[in-house]
């Protein structure tokens, strides 16, 4: 079965920073990998993706706050979050196998709580 294994969510206040982490070990080729997130009432939307090249799809929302980088030997995926607002708080799914503008692939992490609040 593939996994996708996230770390580091948490609780923040507004303003402060998180560092999301994602692994694939059993994805045979990650390709474009991302970040979703999914707030209560809310459709599951895209945060930020990246190619294996490193070209980058940011949301408007999160353009300027958010880096999203990868380590390809590791088939690993980060994202780090600057400047968190309290519309940030979410729970934020890792993705393999999406396309940089064409929407996620089959491959998913278990979600991890990003909360922002003072």
């Amino acid at each position: 079965q593939v996994q996708l294994v996230e770390s580091g969510g948490g609780l923040v206040q507004p303003g402060g920073s998180l560092r999301l982490s994602c692994a694939a070990p059993s994805v045979s080729i990650p390709g474009t990998m991302g970040w979703y997130r999914q707030a209560p009432g809310n459709r599951r939307e895209l945060v930020a993706a990246i190619s294996t090249g490193g070209n980058t799809n940011y949301a408007g929302s999160v353009n300027g706050r958010f880096t999203i980088s990868r380590d390809n030997a590791k088939k690993t995926v980060y994202l780090q979050l600057n400047s968190l607002k309290p519309e940030d708080t979410a729970v934020y799914y890792c993705n393999a196998g999406g396309a940089l503008y064409g929407g996620p692939g089959p491959y998913w992490g278990q979600g991890t709580q990003v909360t922002v609040s003072s």
